[in-house]
């Protein structure tokens, strides 16, 4: 006979992810490389060829965003560089236990003649989820950014047209400390509902914010304009900051109206991840 102790039910928090990655570029000659990198726990970041510039594909190596778990980039771009920062593929966000909250914070600065492009792919948000990222930038006089944030509201193609959660979402672009850009919004509850209010988003499941700031902006707003579908608005808060919001019923429709307009805004160097 063979006696089976009990199992103990687990006590205490549960096992969270934590990763960071902290990145600058360097000119060598005419090119950008990588002028230091630290890399922490869940969050790693790879560097494929690039046509231009410096390219870091960023991984999450425990496959998503749930309660408890914190994710911290931070990357700069000296004087005469040019950085993309992208995802290997869309993050997600799960469901998460009470009184728990994932974190994702950014934290950008372009120099001086400097570029930089962040294209994370889209955050997928689950039913059950409590999700709160931040995005901040500093762009200095002369220097050049794109910051593009997008999501999807539960996994359509499965069933789940019904999201219930918490969201967080918040972009500071700032030049030498002074605010450029301040957009902040919360989805809390039924998400799914209060996207659908005519003052909200009409039904929407997918959104993306894209900002644009450096000296050429003002020449892109026609251009996006003309590429952007009767869900999507673009304006000029300055001469040299452009603001657009894309809304859509699911994230193939984001993606087909989205990749025109980075497309026009990258001048055909979207990194190859965003196609596959």
């Amino acid at each position: 006979m063979t006696a089976h102790m009990p199992i103990p039910a687990p006590t205490g928090a549960q096992p969270r992810a934590i990763g960071s990655v902290r990145l600058s570029t360097k000119p060598l000659g005419t090119r950008s490389v990588i002028g230091d990198l630290y890399q922490q726990g869940a969050a790693k970041v790879v560097f494929p060829r690039a046509n231009l510039g410096l390219t870091g594909v960023l991984l999450n190596t425990s496959g998503g965003v749930t309660g408890g778990d914190r994710f911290n980039y931070a990357a700069a771009a000296q004087s005469g560089t040019h950085l993309t920062l992208t995802t290997q593929a869309c993050e997600r966000a799960y469901r998460a236990q009470p009184s728990e909250t994932g974190y994702v914070t950014t934290s950008l600065n372009v120099a001086p003649e400097a570029t930089l492009w962040w294209l994370p792919q889209e955050t997928l948000v689950f039913d059950g989820c409590a999700f709160d990222r931040r995005l901040t930038c500093d762009v200095a006089p002369g220097g050049r950014a794109l910051l593009v944030e997008a999501l999807c509201l539960g996994r359509i193609a499965m069933g789940e047209d019904r999201v219930q959660g918490r969201m967080r979402d918040r972009i500071t672009v700032t030049r030498n400390g002074a605010p450029l850009v301040q957009d902040a919004w919360c989805l809390d509850g039924d998400m799914s509902a209060q996207m659908g209010g005519t003052a909200v988003g009409m039904g929407a499941t997918s959104m993306v914010s894209v900002t644009c700031v450096g000296p050429d902006a003002a020449l892109h707003l026609t251009a996006v304009r003309g590429l952007l579908p009767e869900s999507g608005g673009a304006s000029l808060l300055a001469e040299d900051v452009l603001v657009m919001r894309l809304l859509a019923p699911s994230g193939y429709a984001l993606r087909r109206d989205l990749l025109p307009i980075l497309d026009h805004l990258t001048d055909g160097n979207l990194p190859l991840c965003w196609r596959l």
